[in-house]
């Protein structure tokens, strides 16, 4: 593991980086991405990342928010809704529930995408699989009394 991503790690466990990520992290990459056409994700230098557009859960309109993502070697992805160990869930999290079908921007691709919030076994063996990925849920988790959601992202046919 690199020194960057300890050190990344470590601070993304802070209470302080709790109160100001949310806040920073996706203007940031909101601006990035918007400034160099999806080419470009800050936050992904870190960790890899998708820009999800999904409907929002009462107004229907598209609602586009940068994530952290976990790819899986099938060509779907994990989205872990940690909210950065906050008491809430994460607002992009109801938008999936409402409105599986949504939108990834994946290095620059636009990809249609279904989530499926994961439940029982299946979320055990992801949650798993997600702290192994990124140690710092844990510690997310331990601040909460929510259970995180986890969706898995699978790619889908335009229109279907």
């Amino acid at each position: 593991m690199s020194v960057g991503r300890t050190i990344m790690q470590k601070v993304s466990s802070t209470r302080v980086f709790a109160r100001i990520g949310p806040h920073v992290v996706p203007a940031m990459d909101k601006a990035v991405h918007r400034l160099t056409r999806g080419k470009v994700l800050l936050s992904a230098r870190m960790l890899p990342g998708v820009v999800l557009t999904a409907r929002g859960a009462r107004s229907g309109l598209p609602r586009v928010t940068p994530l952290a993502c976990m790819p899986e070697p099938d060509g779907r992805w994990l989205l872990v809704g940690s909210n950065f160990g906050r008491p809430g869930h994460p607002s992009w999290t109801a938008n999936l529930l409402a409105h599986p079908d949504a939108e990834v921007n994946w290095r620059g691709e636009d990809v249609p995408v279904r989530a499926e919030l994961l439940t029982g076994e299946t979320r055990a063996e992801a949650w798993r699989a997600a702290l192994e990925f990124w140690p710092p849920y844990a510690t997310y988790q331990a601040r909460i009394e929510r259970e995180i959601r986890l969706f898995r992202l699978t790619r889908r046919t335009p229109g279907v």
